[in-house]
């Protein structure tokens, strides 16, 4: 049997005539920048994620950028996020010419330790926390992070929060949707991703008038009007096409994720039934509702041979993440040590993600399960 870690024909098959009919409708139009199609998602983004506002741009690595740039951040300054993460995170912070200051994860969610934040800042000298002007906490894998005392803290210290969501479209905390918390929301369209698109794409949410018309002033060069030039911006522009496709898949996506919920549900039923405690930690909920972009479990040894058995049995697995943000060779110069992160350490190390996607069969978790019994057993 075959179990890949994604398998989005299936998911295109359910959609195909939308999507047929509507890249001909657009295609005939010849419009692909921004209009009514970028505009338009923008409104259905920012009503999901209960934001008053939504700004489509090109990826959601330019979703984090963007939201550096519109707040100033750069040279000098400083902003706190945790090294257990996608590239995209900290590099967007070294981009803008600022500093990640990193800190550890919650060992059971791994989202940022709101405890490691508080403990970062309070130990910080008067000039440290002059440079110091935001914090980005990611929502990994479809869970928030604990955001009450992350908020708590930024307003204690009048910091800007930039929420990572690239993962987390839909999840909530306390009744509030993922990018709604913070000055920013992030999120990402790649392919993979439980709400992608046919390319790049991305979206920045916000509750402010202000930060919406600069984040629409930036995404274009910095023009408004056309051709006049008040900031140096970039080229954030969502196409229309990647909009459009976006939109179709919005009308489907709590579909998807009560989909993914009961593959997470059949998944924890069948590792009990394996008695597989002891060696496997499966995913925390914590959380309101944890709409699983990935089902990332634990596992106390042999975390690559595991890897192994299960591509020669024709399942699918990713490590996220294999290597911590503070160990990367290209952040070298931030003088971080292995150790410093015992927790994302560990999780980059003992981690592995598992097939979720929704059009998943219970045969098909069921022959996942197996084999992780079968690898544990054949080494005892």
């Amino acid at each position: 049997m075959k179990v890949p870690l994604l398998d989005l024909k299936e998911q295109y098959k359910t959609i195909k005539k939308e999507i047929l009919e509507t890249a001909e409708e657009l295609f005939e139009s010849q419009y692909f920048i921004l209009g009514p199609r970028v505009a338009s998602l923008e409104k259905e983004i920012a009503d999901y994620c209960f934001s008053k506002h939504a700004v489509g741009v090109s990826s959601g690595t330019d979703a984090l950028l963007i939201s550096l740039m519109a707040m100033d951040i750069g040279v000098k300054d400083t902003v706190i996020t945790t090294p257990y993460t996608f590239f995209a995170t900290a590099g967007s912070i070294a981009r803008t010419g600022a500093r990640p200051i990193f800190v550890d994860i919650d060992p059971k969610t791994y989202n940022i330790s709101p405890e490691c934040l508080e403990s970062a800042i309070d130990s910080m000298s008067r000039t440290e926390l002059e440079r110091l002007k935001a914090v980005i906490p990611v929502h990994l894998y479809g869970q928030c992070a604990d955001m009450a005392p992350i908020l708590q803290i930024c307003e204690k210290y009048d910091l800007v929060i930039i929420e990572d969501a690239a993962q987390a479209i839909g999840s909530e905390y306390r009744g509030k949707r993922a990018g709604s918390m913070g000055d920013f929301g992030c999120f990402s369209f790649f392919p993979s991703k439980n709400l992608g698109a046919f390319g790049d794409g991305g979206m920045v949410t916000t509750n402010s008038d202000d930060f919406y018309d600069k984040l629409c002033t930036l995404r274009a060069h910095g023009s408004h009007p056309k051709y006049y030039h008040k900031l140096i911006g970039g080229n954030f522009r969502l196409d229309a096409f990647q909009a459009a496709v976006v939109s179709i898949k919005l009308k489907y996506l709590d579909q998807w994720t009560e989909a993914r919920q009961k593959n997470a549900k059949n998944y924890r039923a069948l590792f009990k039934h394996a008695d597989l405690e002891d060696v496997v930690q499966l995913p925390f909920e914590k959380e309101d509702r944890h709409i699983y972009n990935q089902f990332v479990i634990r596992v106390k040894e042999r975390r690559d041979d595991l890897r192994g058995f299960l591509n020669d049995s024709g399942i699918g697995t990713e490590v996220y993440y294999p290597v911590p943000m503070h160990l990367q060779a290209c952040f070298s110069d931030l003088n971080y040590k292995k150790g410093d992160f015992p927790q994302a350490e560990h999780a980059a190390l003992h981690t592995v993600a598992l097939p979720i996607y929704p059009e998943l069969s219970d045969d098909q978790i069921e022959y996942v399960v197996e084999n992780i019994k079968a690898f544990y057993l054949k080494k005892k």
